[in-house]
């Protein structure tokens, strides 16, 4: 998913640059075309890719045209724009000036594209956006990946002048692209921004505080600091606190190493990601109406917290011993706990469970022992409940069933009730006992 249309179509019938041009391929069951500008040729091989909805200029570096960004938009050009149906523009691999860039967004208003992604480029100096001052552009998700480029820090006045189509984004991506940190006042430009993904860079926990300034992203409802440099659960929280309308928040990759009882976050939070954070015990509140929770991979020996809306937790790849209490989750309906140190599956109280729909418990150490075995394979016999049964679910004891399948072990109604056998047998026994020394009795009494 690229571009080739807004760039090569305005450099190609705007700024008439036929050696622009590269070798564009269309997919037409995608609508997908890719321009490569490593091979040049001639404008030809763009004819095809005109109904394509995604464009796609890759590979080349783009230094010699920085002369060209002092070009206006001709109406002729305008005029073939508008015909274009594309509506997503991806670059990808390029050495670009920005005045450049800034050049070719003087055309974005008069297409029809949604969507801008940026994917392996480099951003050469800076560039003035007066030009985009009260230019509201149709550009609702916009995506940086692996970018290089000048700080944003003393850019205020280029982020004023593209507020007005900024403060209307939807979706915000800067992935890979050693961001350390969003100074405050650019993140007050994104008033309406529902969706900010800042995965993967250098964020942390004080170099983030200006981020999330009283009054920036007001309307913030997914955030993914994944994979960043985070260490303090207690400070994001502090610093989170203002985005009132937060539903989604993953902080998985970074490295908390404990949970500190006094945080407080917003009741909005529903969806909450503590992946493979290092925890090794939760001792806090977690968000009070939280409905998804995800605490894989860390060394987690329980779990005791009361969570009544939860409704999924994932609890994978932990060092858990046993199935935390059912009555904390009266809600839950998916429950992860493969690759722990659980040996029983209790089934009774995964039965009071009434909501669950699905148990992954693959990949721990079970007990065969038969009344054990037992309860497993009858909650394996509920339709749809395990979904990676019978594969994951191997004994571990008692020795004689060790690298058994759980569900290879016999576990019959005589052998798992041994009492059923031996109450009868033993009843039998004392009863022809009782028979035998009545008769003996009698005998000996009629003898006498």
């Amino acid at each position: 998913m690229h571009i080739t249309q807004p760039f090569v179509v305005i450099l190609l019938m705007g700024l008439k640059l036929s050696e622009v041009a590269g070798n564009c391929f269309f997919n037409n069951s995608q609508s997908h075309c890719t321009c490569s500008l490593l091979h040049l040729q001639n404008i030809e091989s763009l004819i095809s890719c005109l109904p394509a909805s995604v464009f796609e200029l890759q590979g080349g570096n783009l230094e010699r045209f920085a002369g060209f960004a002092s070009i206006r938009v001709e109406e002729s050009a305008v005029d073939k724009l508008q015909i274009l149906q594309v509506t997503k523009i991806v670059f990808r691999d390029l050495l670009m000036p920005e005045v450049l860039l800034a050049a070719a967004m003087k055309f974005i208003p008069y297409m029809r594209v949604t969507e801008l992604d940026f994917e392996s480029c480099t951003f050469l100096g800076n560039a003035s956006w007066f030009h985009m001052n009260r230019v509201i552009l149709p550009v609702s998700s916009l995506r940086f990946h692996n970018v290089t480029a000048i700080s944003l820090a003393d850019r205020d006045k280029d982020f004023s002048s593209l507020s007005d189509w900024l403060e209307n984004l939807q979706n915000l991506t800067v992935t890979r692209s050693q961001v350390t940190y969003i100074p405050c006042s650019i993140g007050k430009v994104f008033r309406t921004l529902r969706y900010l993904d800042v995965s993967e860079n250098c964020l942390q926990d004080q170099s983030m505080r200006p981020s999330f300034c009283q009054g920036a992203f007001p309307q913030l409802q997914v955030l993914n600091l994944h994979h960043n440099n985070l260490s303090s659960f207690y400070t994001v929280c502090e610093m989170l606190h203002p985005l009132k309308k937060l539903i989604h928040l993953d902080l998985s990759q970074n490295y908390l190493t404990t949970l500190p009882s006094l945080c407080e976050w917003q009741p909005s939070l529903r969806i909450f990601n503590l992946s493979t954070t290092g925890l090794n015990h939760i001792t806090m509140s977690l968000p009070p109406r939280v409905e998804v929770l995800d605490l894989s991979s860390n060394n987690l020996h329980s779990l005791d917290l009361a969570l009544p809306f939860l409704k999924k937790l994932h609890l994978s790849n932990n060092r858990l011993h046993a199935v935390p209490a059912a009555k904390n989750y009266p809600a839950l309906e998916v429950l992860s706990l493969d690759g722990n140190l659980i040996w029983h599956l209790p089934r009774a109280e995964l039965q009071s469970l009434r909501h669950l729909q699905s148990l992954q418990a693959g990949r721990n150490l079970y007990n065969c022992s038969c009344v054990a075995a037992n309860e497993i394979q009858a909650l394996a016999s509920i339709e749809s409940l395990m979904p990676d049964w019978p594969q994951d679910y191997m004994c571990e004891s008692p020795s004689s069933y060790q690298g058994t399948l759980v569900k290879d072990v016999p576990a019959s109604v005589l052998q798992c009730n041994k009492v059923i056998v031996i109450i009868p047998v033993s009843v039998l026994l004392v009863l022809s006992c009782l028979t035998g020394i009545i008769c003996f009795a009698r005998h000996r009494a009629w003898s006498g």
